[in-house]
């Protein structure tokens, strides 16, 4: 099982940044994708899930981005992406993208992938 992330990166403040997930070794599309963050000195959080195909790949978002992050799926090609704009230097902060399978709660986690926004 593996979720390899990149994309993410140095921004300045009002730019936008696009992360990537691929995702291989497990059902994809049963799986709600999430993206996560964890800003310095702060708990992992939850950022935005594009939920199974079954469940019509509905999206939900935490307050602090909606109107600026899209996430979306792709389950021909295993993939969950991010779109980031209007971001912020609070926006700084690993990100990591989840995999979860309600039923059974199997999970995947990446490795982390760093946005940095500053002038």
């Amino acid at each position: 099982v593996q979720l390899v992330e990149s994309g993410g990166g140095l921004v300045q403040p009002g730019g936008s940044l696009r992360l990537y997930c691929a995702a291989s070794g497990f059902a994809f599309s049963s799986h709600h994708m999430s993206w996560y963050r964890q800003a310095p000195g702060q708990a992992r959080a939850l950022v935005a899930t594009v939920n199974s195909a079954g469940a019509g790949d509905s999206t939900a978002y935490t307050d602090c981005v909606k109107g600026r992050f899209t996430i979306t799926r792709d389950n021909g090609k295993n993939t969950v992406n991010l779109q980031m704009n209007s971001l912020d230097p609070e926006d700084k902060a690993v990100n990591y993208c989840k995999s979860l399978y309600i039923s059974s709660a199997e999970n995947y986690w990446g490795q982390g992938n760093q946005v940095t926004v500053s002038s």
